[in-house]
């Protein structure tokens, strides 16, 4: 009865709020129990990546399809389904046994999350078309994804110390029912007039494409890089990918219109949503292998430290969106990015510091929080601004495509990095131990965050490091180039937005705008 009595917008908002706070508590809790996780299920290091990989590797391979599911046959629709199987599927991760079995039920967890996310936007856009109160719900959404993020590596953390890592996922379920209540009173029915048809031809090839390049990182050392199997599936995600530009070229209703990117504020926006799964998003899977591995902590411990990382990503997007009205996003969106860089660039230097703690950390995940917050809500809104409100499920599968294949792509380029910077140390400090695959080996365990069981390693590796010095040294060696990765990448997409924003400004003035049935804002 209460629910019936409020206002559908208000229902409305707090059924995309909730499900993004489960969607922001799938992201950031489960990093911080996969140190459990790995010892419940004897799972290693490659296991551990795909637990990650498989839900995003899944979020992005449904991101376009539900885009063009919901213009079809109904947003609201669409958004009911996407929580019932993530209801469904979050259940069967929590019953999982093994690790093969976990990662199948992540990668059906991320097509529900993948669906659900692009459903919020699409949501959002249709019954917060313009001014104001479009800027406060999104602002809201922002603030409520940032909640879920901040401060799930201490509820994670929490959760294994009082009860077990199963009910990380296992908590979602109830929380789904109260969401389709949520969505069944406040929602209202929404669609694409013009969208006829479903592109297939462009749901599987981009998919394919996908796959395979993230399949080749994760995969390729155990194939051999030069090894006929490998270059084979780089053959086929190639020409995936020109498949799917070929299709998506010629299809009269394509599920991703390039002309969009023709829009300044578009393509500007979709830089920074692209930056910050470069570099943020993937690093927070790894850095509670740095607190546990590294510095010693528990998983709580980790957690609480992790909150320096996450909670700006709450406080700063109402200040952001402020700052984005005032100075415009084409100046707020670069400055996040340089901010998020700056700060990857100080954790290098706390990582390095002589008597390294959270504390010699604690400046440099401030100031990537703080980008991140500053980056976030204004790509969001820009980039869904930038298009008819009847194209809202394809602008917002573009942006989150763009968010969620740089997120898979990069959590398997980081655990790369990082695996190959421990193994180098290695190589340096062990020279008296053989090159053997055996040393790989370790790599990959001191690349996990774990470094205790020595006397797995062989007797002569445990002589020769009895206390594990030299494989913490390693870890840290291999964060260092994860870090410096990290900065880069930020700052070169901060520099692609301002490119793509200034250059745009030229382009808008001098070409006629194209007819694609979208809307260029004024400048």
């Amino acid at each position: 009865m209460v629910l019936v009595r409020l206002p559908k917008n208000v229902l409305a908002l707090a059924a995309v709020c909730l499900t993004s706070l489960m969607f922001g508590l799938e992201i950031s809790s489960v990093p911080t129990v996969l140190s459990t996780i790995e010892h419940v299920l004897n799972a290693d290091f490659n296991q551990m990546q795909w637990i990650m990989n498989a839900y995003t590797l899944a979020c992005t391979t449904v991101l376009m399809a539900t885009g063009a599911l919901a213009d079809h046959f109904g947003r609201k629709r669409i958004y009911l389904a996407s929580i019932v199987l993530f209801g469904l599927t979050s259940l069967g991760c929590g019953l999982a046994q093994s690790a093969p079995v976990l990662i199948a039920s992540r990668f059906l967890q991320g097509i529900a999350g993948g669906a659900m996310l692009i459903c919020q936007v699409a949501v959002l856009s249709h019954q917060f078309p313009e001014g104001r109160e479009r800027s406060k719900a999104f602002g809201a959404w922002g603030i409520i994804f940032g909640i879920g993020l901040g401060f799930g590596p201490i509820i994670g953390g929490l959760i294994v110390a009082v009860a077990n890592w199963q009910w990380v996922f296992l908590v979602h379920s109830p929380v789904a029912i109260v969401a389709l209540a949520l969505v069944l009173a406040g929602v209202q029915e929404s669609r694409d007039p013009n969208a006829q048809h479903l592109d297939a031809p462009g749901i599987l090839t981009l998919s394919a494409s996908c796959f395979g390049l993230v399949y080749f990182i994760t995969q390729g050392s155990d194939l051999g890089y030069a090894s006929p199997t490998a270059f084979g599936l780089i053959a086929a995600t190639v020409l995936s990918f020109i498949a799917f530009i070929f299709v998506e070229k010629r299809s009269p209703r394509p599920m991703f219109d390039f002309s969009v990117f023709q829009i300044r504020s578009f393509s500007g926006a979709l830089f920074g949503s692209i930056g910050m799964n470069f570099s943020y998003w993937p690093f927070m899977i790894y850095l509670p292998i740095y607190f546990q591995g590294a510095l010693g902590y528990t998983s709580v411990s980790a957690g609480l430290s992790l909150l320096a990382y996450t909670v700006p990503t709450l406080i700063v997007p109402p200040v952001a969106e402020r700052l984005a009205l005032r100075f415009e996003a084409r100046r707020v969106i670069p400055l996040g990015m340089f901010t998020i860089g700056l700060g990857f660039l100080l954790l290098m230097f706390g990582a390095g510091a002589e008597h390294a703690s959270w504390l010699t950390m604690l400046p440099g995940c401030l100031l990537c929080g703080t980008g991140l917050g500053l980056t976030n809500t204004p790509v969001t809104n820009t980039a869904m601004g930038s298009v008819s409100p009847n194209r809202a499920g394809m602008a917002s599968g573009i942006d989150m495509s763009g968010r969620l294949i740089s997120l898979a792509v990069n959590i398997a380029l980081m655990g790369l990095i990082l695996l190959e910077g421990v193994h180098a140390y290695l190589i340096g400090a062990l020279s008296s131990v053989p090159e053997t695959s055996s040393l790989r080996l370790l790599a990959a365990q001191v690349a996990g965050g774990n470094i205790v069981p020595l006397t797995q390693s062989g007797a002569e590796i445990a002589a020769i490091d009895a206390n594990g010095v030299i494989l913490q040294e390693a870890l840290v060696h291999g964060f260092g180039f994860v870090m410096l990765y990290g900065a880069l990448g930020a700052w070169a997409f901060a520099l692609l937005s301002v490119a793509s924003f200034y250059a745009g400004t030229r382009a808008h003035r001098r070409a006629p705008a194209v007819d694609s049935g979208v809307r260029h804002p004024s400048p």
